[in-house]
């Protein structure tokens, strides 16, 4: 009668361990193979220390397996189950520091266009113009991407509805997020949300350089900049170390704004960096009751400004709540319908057809 895996497996539970069991009970054979009158079989070791000590034990196993009926022939081996490896830590990505010396002025690998929208102060919804008209633009079938470059200020995580940490294969390569269509990077993804960044100049100046030049992007039509308000040391980076298509100012109506504005349009034609053009954001606020408006932050200031710098007018966008509610929700309101959806895809067919997005 041919032997069988039961009949071994009995047989070994014959030889006892030194501290307490069977070859059996203990789990350490592996692998039993029957194949006529050949067997052979491993036992496994709990470790390596422990395996040097069982060499009798595995000399033992195959005489006692070998002199079975039906057994001509029987080979054992001796392995030991060692630690699990340990799984290699990501690579750590740093973000921010010394900016590298370059050349002169470059742009993304694939990226046809960069588009930086600016404005002069804070509080202007540049931002929500920023990820709405990015929204927009994809909506017209455009391949496009958002920096996030409010080093200090960082909202378009909370405005695109995205808050994870960027891949990082090797340290130095940036796999960016996407979301609505969108390619996104931003600061925020790589900070603490609440932690303030606490960096000078030389700093943000880096991080706007790995940002641009680390970030995968991919192919695309356009990369629009959200840049922080004023005219500090990320617009200097961008428009000096970067083959920027041109900018876009936002202000309000308001005169404190549009002070402000200017300087930001001044700064712009000192860089040498075409401005595309002004969108007047907050321009009235359309009663949702009566439909009446009401200019809260004054009245054609932004218009009046283009016309006198010779650049368009690409939009006038009201106060809206369901604006601001989308943008705190994660879900830009240019991704769904309704007039505002519809103005900012004004706007973007404006910038397709001028052929700068």
């Amino acid at each position: 009668m041919p032997v069988t895996k039961d009949d071994i497996l009995a047989t070994l539970a014959r030889i006892g361990m030194p501290d307490g069991g069977d070859l059996v009970s203990r789990d350490l054979i592996r692998a039993v193979s029957v194949d006529g009158n050949q067997v052979q079989f491993v036992i496994e070791a709990p470790s390596p220390e422990i395996a040097a000590r069982m060499e009798p034990i595995r000399a033992a196993a195959e005489q006692l397996v070998r002199d079975m009926d039906g057994v001509a022939q029987a080979r054992v081996a001796l392995t030991a189950h060692g630690p699990a490896a340990k799984p290699a830590a990501p690579p750590s990505l740093k973000i921010g520091g010394h900016p590298k010396p370059q050349e002169g002025p470059t742009k993304p690998t694939g990226v046809q266009r960069i588009l930086a929208i600016g404005s002069g102060k804070g509080g202007v919804g540049k931002s929500t113009v920023s990820s709405n008209l990015a929204v927009a633009l994809a909506r017209q079938g455009r391949k496009v991407g958002l920096l996030d470059a409010d080093i200090y200020g960082p909202s378009q995580p909370r405005m695109m509805g995205v808050n994870k940490r960027p891949a990082s294969p090797d340290g130095k390569t940036i796999i960016p997020l996407h979301a609505h269509g969108v390619t996104l990077m931003s600061i925020g993804f790589m900070m603490e949300e609440g932690k303030a960044v606490v960096w000078r100049g030389p700093m943000l100046m880096g991080a706007l350089q790995q940002m641009l030049g680390q970030v995968e992007w991919g192919e695309l039509d356009v990369l629009l900049v959200d840049l922080p308000p004023g005219t500090g040391d990320v617009q200097l980076t961008l428009c000096t170390k970067s083959e920027l298509t041109g900018a876009i100012v936002v202000s309000t109506p308001q005169d404190v704004a549009l002070i402000d504005a200017r300087k930001a349009l001044d700064m712009f034609a000192t860089l040498k960096t075409p401005v595309l053009g002004l969108i007047e954001n907050m321009s009235m606020f359309i009663c949702p009751d009566c439909g009446s408006q009401h200019q809260i932050f004054g009245q054609g200031g932004v218009a009046a400004e283009a016309e006198k710098m010779g650049v368009p007018l690409l939009g006038a966008l009201p106060i809206d709540l369901d604006t601001r509610l989308a943008g705190d929700g994660g879900t830009p309101i240019a991704a769904g319908d309704g007039p505002m959806a519809d103005a900012y895809a004004q706007i973007a067919q404006g910038l397709i057809k001028g052929g700068v997005a």
